[in-house]
């Protein structure tokens, strides 16, 4: 991977984690998690339900809404989440769009976080910031994270990050610009025909998932096909799917014919390859902002833009009249 970043650094930014899905269930990792971003220059604060648990979620549906309003008031101007898991849709109907996005935060996640990027894009037209959970800082030391992960979240952070580089198979010299939007397939999948779900025209989608077998890739992406999202789209950028098993009756039936399916099924381009999602190295992207594409031989690469503000240019197909 290859990445370009600006040569200015800003002062180390502070974070603030809240468990907004799914329980915590290695507390000693989120400790490790904070321990290596502090050693980086980005000194972590939990909030105080992070470690909470009430049945399979980081607190009760009123727990975890009010983690929202403690990151709001907070002086940290980065909020994560420490994991995913499931919860988000469950609240998603109480949040505060409009103001959560006025805070000028950078909102950090991915997995079910999805659900929050979708509701901020579609309901405030915000830019957030797709990529590592705080769990996925959580190796045995500093040295033992992956690289590219670490220090592409940090220049995101820093707002460096000019243009990001990756291995790729798609259509040779392929140009286009768009919403840079989507995440993890499932949540993608399960907003569909919500008010939390962003009309993006002419955007670029960026897709992953895990332990889904690639039929249910499949069934997902063809819903999304026969509801006309990915026909109103210039790109569709895959990232990894991950944690599957191929079953015995598959009979030679797996992701390549899959996605063999999808270049037939959609006149979108379709490019493989973006390092994001349940693997390693997974990078940070900038949902909800309108990036540059371009596909030279075996690379594509992503421009990112250099505004770093929170005034965004989307291609909205329209918008929704009542507000949450």
């Amino acid at each position: 991977m290859t990445k370009t970043t600006s040569p200015s650094r800003r002062s180390p930014s502070r974070i603030y984690a809240i468990s907004p899905s799914g329980a915590v269930n290695d507390a000693r990792r989120i400790e490790r998690a904070v321990a290596n971003l502090g050693e980086a220059g980005f000194p972590v604060r939990l909030d105080r339900g992070a470690l909470t648990a009430w049945q399979r979620f980081g607190g009760t549906d009123k727990a975890r809404l009010a983690a929202f309003d403690r990151a709001l008031a907070a002086p940290e101007p980065i909020v994560i989440a420490t994991r995913g898991g499931y919860g988000l849709t469950r609240i998603i109907d109480q949040l505060d769009f409009k103001a959560l996005a006025a805070s000028g935060k950078h909102w950090v996640g991915f997995s079910d976080f999805t659900a929050f990027h979708l509701g901020m894009l579609a309901r405030a037209k915000a830019r957030t910031w797709a990529g590592p959970c705080l769990g996925g800082f959580g190796a045995e030391t500093q040295a033992e994270i992956d690289p590219t992960t670490l220090e592409t979240f940090i220049d995101c952070m820093e707002g460096r990050v000019h243009a990001l580089g990756f291995d790729c198979s798609g259509p040779r010299g392929f140009e286009c610009e768009g919403t840079l939007w989507g995440g993890n397939l499932a949540m993608v999948c399960a907003l569909l025909g919500t008010p939390w779900f962003p009309a993006i025209k002419d955007g670029i989608l960026f897709l992953e998932d895990v332990n889904e077998h690639p039929y249910r890739v499949e069934r997902m992406l063809f819903q999304l096909h026969q509801a006309g999202v990915l026909d109103r789209q210039k790109a569709i950028v895959l990232g990894q799917f991950t944690g599957y098993q191929a079953l015995l009756h598959d009979r030679g039936y797996d992701l390549p014919h899959v996605i063999d399916r999808l270049r037939k099924m959609t006149s979108a381009a379709v490019i493989t390859g973006l390092p994001f999602g349940h693997g390693s190295p997974c990078l940070t992207l900038p949902h909800g902002a309108r990036i540059g594409l371009a596909v030279e031989g075996r690379t594509c690469y992503l421009v990112f833009p250099q505004d770093h503000d929170h005034e965004h240019d989307h291609d909205h197909g329209h918008d929704h009249s009542h507000d949450h």
